[in-house]
């Protein structure tokens, strides 16, 4: 069963509230919400994140990693729905198991 990306952008704006504790953030987050221009996250703001990523999902989830493959322009414009489309990727991937990627149900 895929992952809701909906329930995961619901975890992931719950965490970015508690990162910047309302300041910076106007209104809801959202897919279209940018890091840096709309939500102003600063490097530790993002090292926060990385944490509660990895309480939440463990290793299932790779952030610096996904971090690590963007360039600089793509990092600087990173929305939150590509940071929400790359857990759920992870998330099905994991339930997919080894050797079961592709294989149909």
């Amino acid at each position: 069963m895929p992952a809701d990306r909906s329930a995961i952008l619901a975890e992931v704006a719950e965490m970015l509230y508690a990162i910047r504790d309302h300041s910076g953030v106007d209104g809801e987050i959202t897919m279209s919400t940018t890091f840096q221009d709309d939500l102003e996250m600063e490097s530790i703001d993002v090292v926060s994140l990385a944490g509660r990523l990895q309480a939440r999902f463990g290793d299932t989830v790779n952030f610096a990693q996904f971090i690590a493959g963007l360039d600089m322009d793509a990092a600087r414009h990173l929305r939150v729905g590509q940071l929400v489309e790359h857990i759920a990727a992870s998330v099905d991937n994991a339930d997919a198991g080894p050797g079961r990627v592709g294989t149909p149900a």
